[in-house]
């Protein structure tokens, strides 16, 4: 006898009904007519604004940077202008401004400290001389250049008590900014109000 193989209605069902994802799809998926596609910003090049470094130093970072600074000025001063105290004085200048402008926020205070400092211990190779003669020497150094040590040390004072000012007064706009406006309390009916409303 033959037997008639029957499939389950199930199937069938399945078979014709869309698949749910499928129709998901292509509901979602494809690009809408009548909009662009978003583009995203291509990445600026690193450099390409042409900004000068700007590195933040420790207090002992900066007195590091100085005195390194000083005394490699120091040496080319010496092999290129004979070790003249005048040259090393205009270069000191500089020097002065640059740790001022680059020390940390926090530590602006050491900046007008460690510039005499490294003011001093530039001078060592202009000195000459040795053991006693070379002290000797940088007592001298000391005393005929004061100027350019004061000038340097002033110009790193006013720098960085113009960068604490102007965080300073940053850090009020900020904590105005942050505080909120006190509302003020209304009444309904002012004591005129209920007096005119009870002679009327």
């Amino acid at each position: 006898m033959e037997q008639h193989r029957t499939r389950p209605p199930q199937y069938r069902q399945r078979r014709d009904a869309p698949l749910p994802a499928q129709a998901g799809r292509s509901a979602t998926v494809g690009p809408q007519k009548g909009t662009p596609p978003a583009r995203r910003p291509a990445p600026l090049p690193a450099g390409s604004g042409g900004r000068l470094p700007n590195p933040r130093l420790t207090g002992l970072g900066s007195g590091l940077f100085c005195a390194a600074a000083m005394f490699v000025l120091a040496c080319a001063d010496q092999l290129l202008f004979g070790a003249s105290a005048a040259v090393y004085g205009v270069l000191f200048l500089p020097v002065c401004a640059l740790t001022a402008l680059w020390v940390r926020r926090g530590d602006l205070v050491s900046a007008p400290v460690v510039v005499p400092i490294a003011f001093a211990f530039g001078l060592l190779p202009l000195a000459g001389g040795g053991g006693s003669g070379r002290l000797m020497g940088l007592v001298t150094a000391l005393a005929t250049q004061a100027g350019w040590l004061y000038g340097g040390t002033l110009v790193a004072g006013v720098i960085a008590t113009v960068r604490k000012a102007r965080q300073m007064t940053r850090r009020a706009a900020q904590r105005r900014s942050q505080t909120p406006a006190p509302r003020r309390a209304t009444s309904p009916t002012t004591p005129r109000s209920r007096s005119a409303g009870q002679l009327g």
